[in-house]
């Protein structure tokens, strides 16, 4: 298949933490030092506002929703499988802090359509400021802070009310309908869940099948452009580790071993571009679990 667009490709001595950081100061410097680029984002702003009156069904902005822990991403491509789309997620926007859940489901009103929710507020923070208009599956992800507090959240500060009181004032037709759509989903009713957000059960529940200590070699291996990665979540997939280890310049592909859960092979142009990748991405948990052990492979 067609590889995914990547970010600009970092300098061999930035890791994520520092490009972090570095966009961090860019944005800073530049809307301190340009009137003319504050004028133009007044405009825009103005311009959505206008939009936002006369959209019946206006998605939540994050100019208007206060910043919260919860973050609500559209323009997603449809056509990923569920589950592929929610260890996706969770796997790009792990860099940004703890993930208390990735919620997504298949009923039509929500396709295209995920919530994570982070632990901390910056982390929410950060992640839709970086990770604005990121093409993911080749789509650029659309980020606003979300309208709606996650059940999670709610359960853990006291204000949880369970959906259905909510939802009692509403269409008996429509709520139906709705619960017929969950159950199409075939995966049944988590009454903690049931509700405007679907029957997914949350992220953080799912079992990880990963987290067995990784073999560390005895000697490393001399460099190689073969990329050797142990200790990865069982539900790792080709596509989640390309769009981390394609942002590195050289990246050629992914190759995992279907019957060896929890390794794969990355390959990179030669050598000194595999290193790069291996440095940076040197115990990045895709999940808290299972942080990347990388060595090269064994020629």
């Amino acid at each position: 298949g067609s590889k995914p667009n990547c970010l600009s490709s970092p300098s061999p001595n930035q890791s994520p933490i520092r490009a972090q950081k570095f966009l961090e100061k860019l944005t800073t410097t530049e809307v301190s030092t340009s009137p003319a680029k504050v004028a133009a984002r007044r405009r825009r702003g103005a311009m959505a506002e206008a939009n936002q009156n006369t959209n019946p069904n206006p998605a939540p902005s994050g100019g208007e929703t206060p910043p919260n822990v919860t973050i609500y991403i559209n323009n997603l491509n449809e056509k990923i499988k569920l589950e592929e789309l929610k260890k996706s997620m969770h796997a790009v926007f792990s860099q940004f802090g703890k993930i208390l859940e990735v919620l997504a489901f298949k009923t039509l009103k929500h396709k295209g359509q995920a919530w994570v929710v982070f632990e901390e507020v910056s982390s929410a923070s950060n992640a839709l400021r970086q990770m604005q208009g990121f093409p993911f599956y080749d789509k650029p992800m659309r980020i606003q802070y979300a309208k709606t507090k996650s059940d999670v959240v709610a359960k853990a500060d006291g204000t949880f009310v369970p959906r259905e009181k909510r939802k009692r004032h509403e269409d008996k037709g429509r709520k139906k309908k709705d619960q017929q759509d969950s159950n199409q989903t075939g995966m049944g009713l988590n009454p903690a869940y049931a509700g405007a957000y679907g029957a997914a059960p949350p992220f953080s529940q799912i079992p990880y099948m990963g987290g067995a200590k990784a073999a560390v070699p005895e000697a490393p291996a001399p460099p190689n452009s073969i990329l050797f990665v142990q200790n990865l979540p069982h539900q790792s997939t080709p596509m989640m580790l390309q769009m981390l280890f394609c942002q590195y310049p050289g990246f050629k592909e992914v190759r995992m071993v279907e019957a060896k859960p929890g390794i794969a092979f990355i390959e990179y142009g030669d050598e000194m571009q595999s290193t790069v990748a291996m440095q940076a991405l040197q115990g990045f948990k895709i999940t808290a679990e299972n942080p990347m052990l990388i060595t090269y492979a064994k020629k």
